[in-house]
């Protein structure tokens, strides 16, 4: 398994933080990756055992995600189970942290095994890379939606 640590230093409190996370189904409110998100097979909202769906703003690619660690407030895992994109294994986690009544951090990871055995451990350094630029896209998307309220803007489909 290759992995990614990434570090947010947030200007609001560590339970905005949080509420912004584990408000899940609505991931795509702050994150620029997605066209959409949502709860599936009738989970529930948030905790142990919710699931969504996630597509990606490339109109091709989605994956199916379950948090499989949860503690309140604190922290999560969510395990990548399922999707179109070419990943065996993914797990991502998150860490929330106060460092004062109005500043945080949140600590992100992502552990994961691309398919394709051999050639699929040759492409983990570019993997690595891309995934860092996405999952820094994230986070300082979800900073300016904590901090300022800014929400993804998408375009409009054009109905014929």
């Amino acid at each position: 398994m290759a992995k990614i640590i990434l570090k947010q230093t947030y200007n609001a409190p560590a339970d905005r933080v949080w509420k912004s996370w584990d408000t899940f189904g609505d991931i795509q409110i702050y994150n620029p990756n997605l066209n959409s998100s949502s709860l599936i097979n009738n989970s529930k909202e948030t905790g142990l055992g919710a699931e969504r769906r996630c597509d990606f703003s490339d109109g091709k690619n989605h994956v199916l995600e379950r948090i499989i660690a949860y503690k309140a407030g604190e922290s999560m895992e969510v395990d990548i189970y399922d999707g179109t994109v070419p990943l065996k294994r993914a797990v991502a986690g998150l860490i929330v942290k106060s460092l004062s009544p109005s500043r945080s951090e949140l600590t992100f990871t992502m552990d994961f095994t691309p398919k394709f055995g051999l050639l699929g451990a040759l492409m983990i350094p570019m993997m690595k890379a891309q995934f860092r630029g996405v999952l820094a896209k994230l986070l300082a998307a979800n900073k300016d939606y904590v901090e300022n309220g800014v929400e993804v803007v998408r375009p409009i489909a054009m109905v014929a």
